[in-house]
């Protein structure tokens, strides 16, 4: 009879076995790490990836570029695929083979926030990319009307005085209130609860997606039954748009769905799609907080980043007044206007491309056991990503890649070849906004809301830094990049 430590030694030894022999079958274990790769040690290649994660991307480019590598997170590991031919590849593969909405999933965990319902039937995206799309020139005027009360009530100057105040913080408010003028109309759109509730859900959500990712996937589900900050911003919405929504309601009701004075806004369309699904009053709702959580951080964080430039080279300023005025005196505050604004255009694109919003981009999850074509083996259910701010940053696609120069692009509009190089473009070498069908779907809204807020300032204020020698540097926070959180603007009027 096998004594009991011999039978505990060999037992554990047998354990230890199949997990080794299991790690090294892994194809995941032949792809070339970016930090720590060994059980248990891999958490502190996490760690590091949360502090750190802008030079981990740049590190993985410059040994890998053209390849892959992977880095470690709490709870799984994510390949990064790097260069414009890579990137290429990604973005041809089929949904079925990798797929954007589990990569969603995965990032977002809707089954712990918003629920699965939101996830499975994404009609929200398709009104964006259509309905929105279209409707811009439309919209425009209800936007410069918001812009311009906001803007004098966040930036409060008076006469020749300089006004200080925090930058990322105003803009989140601003983009805010033009967002969810178009989204669920006035007066609702200054409502200072419901904007609370529009700017804070992505935090929520994101806190509890990073509190998730400390757990294994079978304890998820108990976690994210604690986790109910999502579930209570949604009844917080339901208290401030069911009103709206059944005063609508009522009417179509009444006079049809197209009665005359019918609002020509997102929660109108959406409610025009959901109408005869269950549970349409919260379907709706749920839709409009994903979409402020797609809208408002993004585009305040790409705004905040102009304005910083502004406020640090001081003679971009008159550069783009110019073409503005003459434009504007033309055509006026239109889409066919902000269409003709090369400059600004440049300029924008050049502060996406310098700063980002996130160090990845392009992201799927593999659905299907696949080998790329430089031989890496990613098994199923792996997320992957491109790198974005290290392509950006790649001086064999970008000449002096670590100056900003915000006439960068400007010639290729005066060569007739801007379309193709606009702020809202995607490129194999330019993934600010994505690649391939899942770009992002609402970049030619923000392109425009972001034209309409920099042409505003521009013509309307100096500003300067308050008490900022030169530009603070970005945060990043894991691969997302943020604007100095903290730095305020001093906001003169022009005479």
């Amino acid at each position: 009879m096998i004594e009991t430590p011999l039978l505990w030694t060999l037992l554990v030894s047998l354990v230890s076995f199949v997990a080794i022999l299991r790690r090294w079958l892994n194809p995941l274990h032949s792809i070339k790490t970016v930090g720590p790769s060994a059980p248990l040690l891999s958490y502190i290649g996490a760690y590091r990836f949360l502090s750190d994660a802008q030079e981990m991307l740049r590190e993985g480019y410059t040994k890998f570029k053209g390849s892959t590598f992977k880095i470690a997170m709490m709870d799984q590991w994510i390949v990064v695929v790097n260069g414009p031919a890579m990137v290429e590849e990604l973005r041809s593969y089929p949904d079925e083979k990798v797929s954007f909405m589990h990569a969603v999933a995965e990032l977002i965990q809707p089954k712990y926030t918003l629920g699965v319902e939101v996830y499975k039937d994404p009609y929200h995206i398709t009104l964006v990319r259509e309905r929105l799309t279209r409707n811009l020139g439309n919209l425009l005027p209800e936007v410069i009307d918001e812009l311009d009360i906001a803007m004098k009530e966040y930036i409060p100057t008076q006469g020749n005085e300089w006004v200080s105040v925090p930058g990322l913080s105003v803009m989140q408010h601003v983009v805010a209130r033009i967002t969810n003028r178009i989204f669920v109309g006035a007066p609702k759109c200054r409502d200072l609860d419901y904007l609370d509730l529009a700017i804070n859900f992505t935090t929520n959500v994101i806190q509890s997606r990073a509190i998730l990712s400390l757990f294994p996937a079978f304890m998820k589900p108990i976690i994210g039954f604690f986790l109910r900050s999502a579930q209570q911003s949604s009844k917080r919405a339901m208290r401030h748009l069911q009103p709206i929504f059944e005063e609508r309601e009522k009417k179509v009701q009444e006079f049809g769905e197209d009665w005359l004075e019918k609002p020509n806004d997102m929660l109108m369309w959406l409610m025009d799609e959901a109408r005869g699904k269950p549970q349409m009053l919260e379907a709706v709702v749920k839709r409009i907080l994903m979409l402020n959580f797609a809208a408002i951080h993004s585009s305040a964080s790409s705004v905040t980043h102009a304005l910083y430039h502004l406020a640090e080279n001081p003679e971009i300023a008159p550069l783009l007044r110019g073409e503005m005025e003459t434009v504007i005196a033309e055509h006026g505050w239109s889409k066919n206007a902000f269409g003709k604004m090369w400059k600004l255009d440049s300029f924008m694109k050049e502060s996406q491309r310098f700063n980002g919003l996130n160090g990845m981009a392009v992201v799927r999850v593999v659905l299907d056991n696949m080998t790329l074509s430089d031989g890496t083996r990613i098994p199923s259910g792996t997320i992957v990503a491109a790198g974005a701010t290290t392509l950006h940053r790649d001086e064999d696609l970008y000449e002096n890649p670590e100056t900003f120069d915000p006439l960068r692009f400007h010639k290729m509009w005066e060569e007739g070849t801007g379309i193709k190089h606009g702020f809202a473009s995607t490129r194999a070498d330019y993934i600010a906004f994505g690649r391939g069908r899942h770009a992002c779907p609402g970049r030619f809204y923000a392109e425009h809301e972001l034209k309409a807020i920099l042409t505003y300032v521009v013509l309307n204020f100096d500003i300067k830094f308050d008490n900022e020698p030169t530009r603070p540097k970005n945060k990043w926070i894991a691969s997302t990049i943020v604007p100095a959180q903290h730095a305020k603007i001093l906001f003169r009027r022009r005479r």
